[in-house]
Formats: structure tokens, C-alpha cells, sequence
């Protein structure tokens, strides 16, 4: 039996924060129905890359049942609190005030449904001046001070994935594990809400307390570290980056010697703790690059690896796709779709006594008509 076998979950979602937390329940054996509008998750249109489904969708969206309402009609408002009123779990993250405009609030679903979970993820949370600002992925990021403290010297730089949206979905996924904890002793549901801007601070807590104690804020250093050195990308000899990270005095010493060739560099006053390396890191650049400019990067690589210094190659997204030890670890499943089988990665948990769910990718709709007759809805026009 998986864990949350027996748990229904229902979730107005669209887009990735909300999708993130669900999909993942459902790997662990949750059932979740996904309510969409006639035109389904507006992330199902974000592009058409996997043969002809959008990869975020694709991403987000397995192991799910799709129900498609209209919520403006008293049909489909009807159909939503009859599936609730069985339901373990109501997840959403419409725009702030939407899910009350339609008549959901969570302080009135609690009354009627004491034993529902219900968990709401907005940008700024559900009150505030920020309340009803419009809230995406770069904007969270920004406000949250990352985008300020990524990218160059020259330029900030938002991620490369939608961090405060994943951030948000991790929260409300943990959150919700613990309400379903939590109603085992109680035989209570509970509230809950997830803001975006909050989920991305709370990972944003060591450049803060640097700031905060340290009276600067840490400087954008690309690939680098701004307090740690030294840490990041080197060019070796045949033009290809290798990524190292020195964490202590040993495998400092240990890099003076196998990569540097210059074992007194371990007690040099300008580089005998961390904190100087730093202060003194364009100086000890210089050393690196030239030390590097003799080997090739595999051979960096086989150094730092005899030496027990941290090291990685910079791979491509497609390297990534075909990297040694996901094939060594058997990490890669199949997941059915409208378009076929896909390649998908297999939950990072490993469970010792059971396997997660990897379902299909459902259609917009798909299992309307079968929900609805389940919850002896009555056969009307639910999406108008």
C-alpha cells in the first residue's frame, strides 16, 4: 500500500507552484483531481515541445484525474462542493480572492468540511499592501533579493528555473504531508496558506544573515561563491571549465600541492584561511589560471577527485539527460500521455518497500463524465 492511497486530493490549480505540490503527492499514491476551465491549465499552452505537449505540463501534470468546470455557474460550483464534501485535501492557487469570489472560502469550507485540508498558495500571502500584486516567477525572484545577487559582476540574473514557484509547491507538498500527520491525532482539517515571496526567503537566509551582520549585501560573482574561495569555474587547459570547491585548510593544502605545485601557498599570509583567499581571491586567480593552463580539464578533474577535493564538470541539459550516474542508479521511468510514452524521471525519494506512482498525463477533461457520475452529481451542463 502506497502512503497516501485512501487520500483524495482536489486542486484548482494552473501554471507550476500548485501542480509541483500535487504532482508529488500523487506520487506517493494520492489520488488528485485536477479542476480545470474548458481551455485547460494555461501551462498546457506554454509551448509544444514534446511532441506537441508543453514541457512544463509534461513536468507537472502525471499520476492526475482532469475534470473540466466552469466555477462562474451554479452547476460547476455545485459538482466542486459535492467532490469536496468527500475530499481529504483542497488545494488552489488562483489570483488572491479568487477561490472566495467563487464562493470557496477556506472559513466556510471549514464548517461545513471540518475534516478537509485545505491549502492555498498566493505571491505575496492573503494580506498586506502586496496582497494583490500581481506575482510570476521573475518578479518573486527580485523581490525576494535573488535576481540581485545572481548573474555577473556587470549584470543580475534571474534563475534558470522557476525557483520561487518550486520553492512554494515544496512548501505547500511538506505542509500538506504534515496537516495529513496532524489529522491522525486530531480528526481536524486545518488552513493553511504558502506565499511564493516567503517560500523564496526562507532560501534566501545565508545571504541575508550576511547582510544583516555582515553591513554588505554578498556581490554577484556569476559561477562563484561570494564568500567562499577558492569555489567555482577555472578554464583548463583545453579551453573546458572545471568546477572545484575548497571547504577547509585540508584540502587547501592538499590543492597547493597536486594542483598548484607550490606547497607553500598553504601558508602564505595572503591565502592561509579562507577570508584571505577571499580578499585576496584576483591575486590567487592568477595562480590557478596558470597552473591550469598546463593540464587538460579531465586531468584537473582526476586530481581533485585523488585529492578528495569537491569537483564537477559543467554539463549541458542534454549531458544531464545521459549522465553515467542516473543510468548506473536506473533513474529514469516511463510515463503514458496523450502523445505516448515519455521518458520521465523516477520521484528522488527511494523508498525501501515500495515503488512510487508514475500514472499517465491526463487530457483536458478526461475524466469529467466519471468523476461527476462517482460523486452522484447530476447530469447537467457542469461546464457552463
Amino acid at each position: 500500500m502506497l502512503p497516501l492511497e485512501g487520500i483524495t486530493v482536489v486542486s484548482l490549480e494552473q501554471a507550476v507552484a500548485a501542480p509541483f505540490a500535487t504532482r508529488q503527492l500523487a506520487d506517493l499514491g494520492a489520488r488528485v483531481i485536477k479542476v480545470e476551465r474548458d481551455e485547460g491549465d494555461f501551462a498546457r499552452g506554454y509551448d509544444q515541445t514534446v511532441k506537441g505537449m508543453s514541457s512544463h505540463f509534461v513536468w507537472l501534470n502525471r499520476s492526475k484525474e482532469s475534470i473540466t468546470l466552469n466555477l462562474k455557474s451554479d452547476n460547476g460550483k455545485e459538482a466542486l462542493d459535492k467532490i469536496l464534501s468527500q475530499a481529504d485535501v483542497f488545494l488552489h492557487n488562483l489570483a488572491p480572492g479568487a477561490v472566495d469570489r467563487l464562493g470557496f472560502a477556506a472559513e466556510d469550507l471549514r464548517e461545513r468540511y471540518p475534516q478537509l485540508i485545505i491549502c492555498g498558495i498566493s505571491g505575496y500571502g492573503t494580506n498586506g499592501s502586496y496582497t494583490q500584486k500581481k506575482a510570476y516567477d521573475l518578479l518573486i525572484q527580485c523581490e525576494a533579493g535573488l535576481v540581485s545577487i545572481t548573474g555577473t559582476e556587470e549584470e543580475p540574473s534571474k534563475s534558470g528555473i522557476s525557483v520561487a514557484d518550486i520553492a512554494a509547491g515544496m512548501y505547500a507538498y511538506t505542509g500538506v504531508l504534515t496537516a495529513i500527520i496532524a489529522r491522525y491525532k486530531t480528526n481536524q482539517g486545518t488552513v493553511m496558506e504558502v506565499s511564493m515571496l516567503e517560500a523564496l526567503c526562507e532560501w534566501m537566509g545565508y545571504p541575508m544573515y550576511f547582510s544583516e551582520y555582515g553591513g554588505r549585501d554578498p556581490k554577484r560573482t556569476g559561477a562563484r561563491h561570494a564568500a567562499i574561495y577558492p569555489y567555482g569555474p577555472f578554464q583548463a587547459k583545453d579551453k573546458k571549465m572545471v568546477f572545484l570547491a575548497i571547504q577547509n585548510e585540508r584540502e587547501w593544502k592538499q590543492f597547493t600541492e597536486k594542483i598548484l605545485g607550490q606547497p607553500h601557498l598553504a601558508e602564505d599570509g595572503r591565502f592561509n584561511n579562507n577570508s584571505k583567499r577571499v580578499e585576496n581571491s584576483e591575486e590567487l586567480k592568477e595562480i590557478i589560471e596558470k597552473a591550469l593552463d598546463k593540464l587538460n580539464s579531465e586531468q584537473v578533474i582526476d586530481i581533485l577527485e585523488e585529492a578528495k577535493i569537491a569537483n564537477a564538470h559543467l554539463n549541458t541539459v542534454k549531458d544531464v539527460i545521459n549522465h553515467p550516474q542516473l543510468k548506473d542508479r536506473n533513474r529514469w521511468g516511463e510515463v503514458d500521455s496523450p502523445v505516448g510514452k515519455l521518458k520521465a524521471l523516477i520521484p528522488p525519494v527511494t523508498f525501501e518497500d515500495f515503488d512510487t506512482v508514475m500514472n499517465p498525463i491526463p487530457e483536458i477533461g478526461e475524466h469529467t463524465e466519471e468523476i461527476l457520475k462517482e460523486f452522484k452529481v447530476e447530469n447537467k451542463q457542469w461546464t457552463t
